[in-house]
């Protein structure tokens, strides 16, 4: 017999990049949860890049110096600040860009993330890279 939920119970709900958010909830306070933090903003953002959320390029621009800024607050290793500084900036341009710049991302921060948050960063390029500029509708 199925199990249905009370009336009163809330749904499920998707939690985007949920293994980046789970590294950052489960790494000591600085460094690896910096970085996994700063990861997980710009996969956001890149994100919207492809997906149709109604934002226009200069929302978009908008958001990505905001995010630009709030990095520059974090603790993160001199090596990785250019990447996340150019993935907050593609984010407000095409979704090529956004993905030649996750991959930065990618490659500056592999030997923090773990295997599970870089498959999510894995998806992400290909899901920009089969957008071809496209907004892709999830």
């Amino acid at each position: 017999m199925p199990v249905t939920q009370p009336p009163y119970a809330l749904g499920s709900t998707s939690f985007r990049f949920s293994a980046l958010a789970a590294l950052a909830g489960r790494a000591p306070i600085g460094g690896q949860r910096e970085v996994a933090l700063a990861t997980y903003v710009v996969a956001r953002l890149a994100e919207d890049v492809a997906l149709d959320r109604g934002l226009t390029h200069a929302v978009r621009s908008e958001r990505a110096g905001h995010a630009k800024q709030w990095l520059s607050t974090l603790a993160l290793p001199a090596g990785m600040r250019p990447a996340f500084s150019l993935s907050a900036d593609a984010s407000a341009r095409d979704c090529s860009g956004a993905a030649v710049a996750i991959r930065g991302v990618i490659t500056a921060t592999a030997g923090v993330l773990d295997s599970a948050a870089r498959h999510e960063l894995d998806r992400l390029v290909e899901m920009l890279d089969l957008s071809d500029g496209q907004p892709v509708v999830k």
